[in-house]
């Protein structure tokens, strides 16, 4: 079953990171942005007013909405790499997950220009600056510690070729799982979408009125947080050494503090996620550093060879 399970990975893995494949996700995000700039346009020339009123409310009138679309779908792809890098390497993934937060402050900073005014007012428009350049200061400190963060020795452990081929297969699992949530969470918004689209489906509308669920992303960390405490159990089992289960717990804080930014106000949203990268950051190195550290006295404490 883990032989089957880890083969699916494999080639959903292989599908999704071949080039063509990229390809065409970078294609999207340049149709996704023109389309939404367009459609934007026309709703403000009144070209659309022959569609529903629910329809045309759906229809935003700031340019700037199509901007935070595309960096929407973008943030999306990014949560699929994360999903795919997991069973190689703990750190990578904090490493996507640190890649993801920059971009949501970015996406926060352009989600604000949504409420300048057209012409855009100093004197109107003064009140939305300071969280702009909050989220954008926010997101060049967690770039700099990501930068900072891959540059830092890694924590290795020794096992044996066949515990470390079990242990991967167990992450694999984990990762299909993770990415079986996301499809279930793309499904909602899909229906949220088309019960928007079609009013007059009782189905749809019935399906969208139980759906209670916060915003996407939102969603996908509270999920990536309860992921992220069976992965430390599963290490326990292959990785049963102090330091390793205090960096996967450890990593386990970071991924909630950053839960923590996404439902906090402006500012302290900013706030939370640079903590989380710092603390991320700060528990890569003190790991890293002990273990040295405890190698180091291994060594020089060991009798001579030969």
């Amino acid at each position: 079953m883990l032989y089957r399970l880890s083969s699916l990975f494999d080639l959903l893995h292989h599908m999704w990171e071949h080039p063509r494949s990229e390809r065409l996700q970078a294609s999207v995000l340049i149709c996704l942005f023109i389309l939404g700039f367009l459609g934007i346009q026309l709703n403000r020339w009144g070209l659309l007013a022959f569609l529903p009123p629910d329809i045309l409310t759906q229809v935003p009138l700031s340019h700037f909405q199509a901007v935070h679309l595309a960096f929407s779908m973008l943030l999306f792809l990014e949560v699929m790499g994360l999903i795919f890098a997991i069973p190689y390497s703990i750190s990578r993934a904090i490493a996507k997950q640190l890649e993801i937060l920059a971009l949501i402050l970015l996406r926060n900073a352009f989600k604000e220009l949504t409420y300048f005014h057209d012409p855009m007012d100093f004197a109107l428009d003064q009140v939305v600056v300071p969280r702009i350049v909050v989220s954008s200061v926010g997101a060049l400190l967690v770039f700099c510690c990501l930068g900072i963060y891959s540059r830092m020795p890694r924590f290795h452990n020794s096992m044996p070729p066949q515990e470390v081929m079990r242990y991967v297969m167990w992450k694999k699992m984990l990762s299909l799982g993770l990415i079986v949530a996301v499809a279930y969470l793309v499904a909602l918004k899909f229906i949220s979408f088309l019960a928007v689209m079609f009013p007059e489906v009782t189905m749809l509308a019935t399906l969208k009125a139980k759906e209670t669920t916060p915003a996407f992303f939102e969603n996908v960390y509270t999920i990536l947080i309860f992921a992220d405490i069976l992965m430390v159990l599963v290490a326990q089992r292959f990785l049963p050494n102090f330091q390793a289960l205090f960096r996967n717990s450890g990593y386990v804080i970071a991924t909630l503090l950053m839960r923590i930014s996404f439902a906090a106000p402006a500012y302290f949203d900013t706030i939370v996620g640079v903590i989380a990268a710092g603390y991320a950051l700060l528990l890569t190195w003190a790991v890293s550093a002990m273990f040295q550290r405890n190698e180091g006295e291994k060594t020089s404490h060991s009798p001579p060879s030969g």
